[in-house]
């Protein structure tokens, strides 16, 4: 009789979570699943896929805006808070249940209660108090908002997770942050409609991109009538008959009716058992694993945000996969974080792949850069002012495109295609060769041919 009641015991239903789950229990490992909350995880049901839906709803009226310029005559439209939150959420509803009902096909057991770590083979469920025996133990919790540093009236603000559940639209809306997750949201809200001030501490948004692009986006949210203010923080909160007065740093005040904070994400590892069977952990809570996803503890293995690698959804997932593949596939496998394409679904949009200008100088020393801006073809009669950024980043010695960085309708969609050239190790010989799809802005990134010597300012308007 087996010391294990089962082979794999995974603490976390995300994306990193489901996934080794359904692949261990494909390869016919005996497979239990535990997740407090909801399945599905962060991305799922309070990430990126309600996000996407809100981003989506907030571009309409661009749409509707610039419908005139083609001929079009419309009513005046109605934006409805309320619908929007409804058809989200049952949404997110039908894909909890998939999640739930993927798990279960593959015959993984699915239990709805935290668990916490007792040894190395051992987990509690703190629902019942049973103990579960496992092989292996897989640490997939992802992370939470935090809300930090702490200030008086601190408490009146809201997280990421909480934007979700909001009753009613905001009018004034002050988002704190300057990374995906912050100007995503206020885009989002100053698209449906909401005056939207983001206050930033850096000089720049998205601080660890290619400068031309952070230029790019805070010209662009400036001219979408968002009230960018940079190199200052919030002081305090105090809620007055107006709203909520936030404090700044250069003694100024702005009013609004929520505050929404967005400067960081932190490892769920509080409280998991981690120090009961001496499992290391970083400055910031996150579990140090191999390039193996394991532990200092051999039986016990971690993927996803709680390892604090790359926090990005398709990152846990393959990081899952691998991990279900080297335990019980018998197929080593390492996960490459070098390469990674990714989109910040701001409007307008951004995908990158690979080192911006600064970073590749400082790598491969020598580098040829291409860029172009340029207004795309449908603004010419829908009369918006938006722009469309290019840049490709070229390694002079081997004719490698090291870096893709595009701000541009679609460039989610654009980053993912290139993204499979940037990782067979394209040279920019092979985008000169392909033939251009015309017309379309995608076809700018096989038609610059002159490396810029002194780049042109971003242009506005």
């Amino acid at each position: 009789m087996s010391d294990f009641d089962v082979d794999l015991f995974v603490i976390g239903a995300g994306s990193g979570g489901v996934r080794a789950a359904r692949i261990a229990a494909g390869y016919g490992a005996k497979v239990m699943i535990a997740e407090e909350y909801r399945v599905g995880g962060t991305c799922v049901i309070r990430g990126c896929v309600p996000k996407k839906l809100m981003v989506y709803a907030s571009r309409f009226r661009d749409e509707f805006e610039e419908a005139a310029g083609f001929g079009w005559t419309l009513s005046e439209p109605r934006f409805e808070w309320a619908t929007l939150m409804r058809n989200l959420h049952k949404e997110v509803d039908r894909l909890e249940g998939i999640y739930r009902a993927n798990l279960e096909k593959v015959g993984v057991d699915v239990v709805d209660s935290r668990a916490v770590i007792i040894d190395p083979h051992t987990v509690r469920l703190l629902k019942t108090g049973e103990e579960i025996r496992a092989r292996y133990i897989l640490i997939a919790v992802g992370a939470h908002p935090v809300m930090g540093p702490p200030i008086p009236g601190g408490e009146l603000g809201i997280t990421s997770n909480e934007v979700f559940h909001l009753k009613e639209q905001p009018r004034r809306l002050l988002v704190v942050g300057g990374g995906y997750i912050a100007v995503e949201f206020a885009g989002v809200f100053a698209g449906l409609g909401s005056e939207v001030t983001l206050l930033h501490r850096g000089n720049k948004l998205l601080r660890g991109f290619d400068e031309d692009i952070r230029d790019a986006l805070g010209a662009a949210y400036v001219q979408r009538g968002i009230d960018v203010l940079l190199e200052r923080t919030i002081q305090r909160l105090d809620r007055n008959p107006d709203g909520i007065a936030a404090t700044l740093s250069d003694g100024s005040v702005v009013t609004v009716d929520q505050v929404l904070v967005a400067t960081g994400r932190r490892p769920n590892t509080a409280n998991l058992g981690l120090e009961n069977v001496g499992v290391s952990v970083d400055e910031v809570g996150a579990v140090i694993v191999d390039g193996y996803s394991q532990t200092i503890v051999p039986s016990i293995y971690a993927v996803g945000d709680v390892t604090n690698r790359a926090n990005l959804t398709p990152i846990a997932i393959r990081e899952g996969h691998a991990f279900a593949d080297t335990v019980f596939g018998d197929r080593p496998t390492m996960v490459d974080h070098d390469l990674i394409p990714t989109a910040v679904f701001s409007t307008p949009e951004i995908g990158v792949i690979g080192c911006g200008e600064a970073a590749a100088r400082e790598r491969f020393g020598d580098v040829e850069i291409y860029y172009t801006t340029f207004r795309p073809m449908k603004a010419t009669l829908s009369g918006s002012q938006d722009r469309v950024l290019m840049k490709l980043v070229v390694d002079k010695a081997t004719d490698k495109v090291v870096g893709v960085h595009i701000m541009s309708p679609d460039a989610g969609e654009m980053i993912q295609l290139a993204g499979i050239a940037v990782t067979m190790g394209a040279t920019k010989a092979d985008f000169d060769r392909t033939v251009a799809v015309h017309p379309t802005a995608a076809e700018e990134l096989v038609t610059m041919r002159t490396p810029f010597v002194v780049k042109k300012p971003v242009a506005v308007g």
